[in-house]
């Protein structure tokens, strides 16, 4: 394995001028306010753990669909607990509910967000995205609806992860004041816009973020979704310009300036999937106080664990415990 993308010292000078929809924060705005969030729903699930107390999620998301989730909450817990959403990964459901204790196991409450149509990898998923796409889209999810900002599969899918970190405030186990968003990859990046979008969220820790500086990515990524743009501009050649300003409106990059909460990123420099160049652009780009933790010699995996100390570490600090 060996670097695919611009060297460390590259990277850190690496600030693109990224196109900027005109109406970017009006369409998020109309967006945002066609529905009025619905109460989430929790229902108790058993899953034989004696330490953790886990809860079926429902949250209304975008057009006020449902989408599934877990809450981990520590059994013993007293008090409103600082919370951490997370968002996961490109093709990841939210899986059983015993996968993913680490953020409970440390104290604080864990919302997990299932991912709407997705789930064909690594953990099954269990919520639906209404079929409205037309025949040509690229296998995958990063083409549906991609001719058109209203009809974008990523605008349904973000508003539904603004949706989740409004209902972990509105919890009563959890401290509306220190939620935090995160997640790897695809998780990143959406963790990126819900910090660009919600002006309560306390802290984003984005690993190797996802839906970064697209065009770049779709130039220099050797693997992953990226690449399903580049497939559907090769048959739909006369669609550039159309293609790259829908993608604008969900680039975290280009929403990264809105966001003022502190954040702690992650960075593989040998990354094929999310290049590290588009990772440094969101970077870069960021409006809050900001970290990032550089693994030179990883792909796509980062940090993995060695991530979720300097996570826990850091996010100690900020909450005060």
């Amino acid at each position: 394995m060996a670097l695919s993308d611009l060297t460390l010292a590259e990277c850190w000078a690496y600030r693109p001028e990224l196109a900027v929809p005109e109406d970017l924060d009006a369409f998020w705005e109309r967006t945002l306010r066609a529905d009025e969030p619905a109460a989430a729903t929790y229902e108790p699930v058993e899953t034989g753990l004696t330490q953790i107390r886990t809860h079926a999620v429902t949250v209304a998301g975008y057009g006020g669909e449902p989408v599934h989730g877990w809450l981990h909450l520590p059994a013993d817990a007293t008090g409103p607990l600082p919370c951490v959403v997370e968002y996961l990964g490109y093709g990841r459901g939210r899986g059983l509910p015993h996968e993913k204790l680490f953020w409970a196991a440390a104290g604080f409450a864990h919302l997990i967000m299932d991912t709407r149509g997705q789930g064909w990898s690594a953990a099954p998923g269990a919520t639906a995205d209404p079929d409205r796409y037309p025949a040509g889209t690229v296998p995958g999810f990063l083409t549906r609806g991609v001719t058109s900002p209203d009809d974008f599969y990523y605008r349904r899918l973000i508003t539904d992860a603004v949706r989740f970190a409004q209902a972990a405030g509105d919890h009563p186990a959890i401290d509306a004041d220190r939620v935090a968003v995160t997640g790897i990859s695809q998780g990143g990046g959406l963790s990126l816009a819900v910090a660009a979008l919600v002006p309560g969220v306390a802290a984003a820790m984005p690993d190797v973020p996802f839906l970064c500086d697209f065009r770049r990515g779709v130039q220099v990524a050797g693997a992953g979704p990226y690449g399903e743009i580049t497939e559907y501009l090769a048959l739909y050649r006369d669609r550039a310009g159309q293609v790259f300003r829908t993608l604008s409106y969900v680039d975290a990059a280009v929403l990264a300036p809105r966001a003022t909460a502190p954040a702690l990123f992650s960075i593989a420099m040998m990354d094929r999937t999310c290049p590290p160049s588009t990772c440094f652009a969101a970077y870069h780009r960021y409006g809050g106080d900001k970290e990032v933790r550089v693994y030179e010699f990883n792909d796509h995996e980062g940090g993995t664990a060695h991530q979720q100390v300097e996570q826990l570490t850091w996010l100690g600090k900020l909450f005060g415990r």
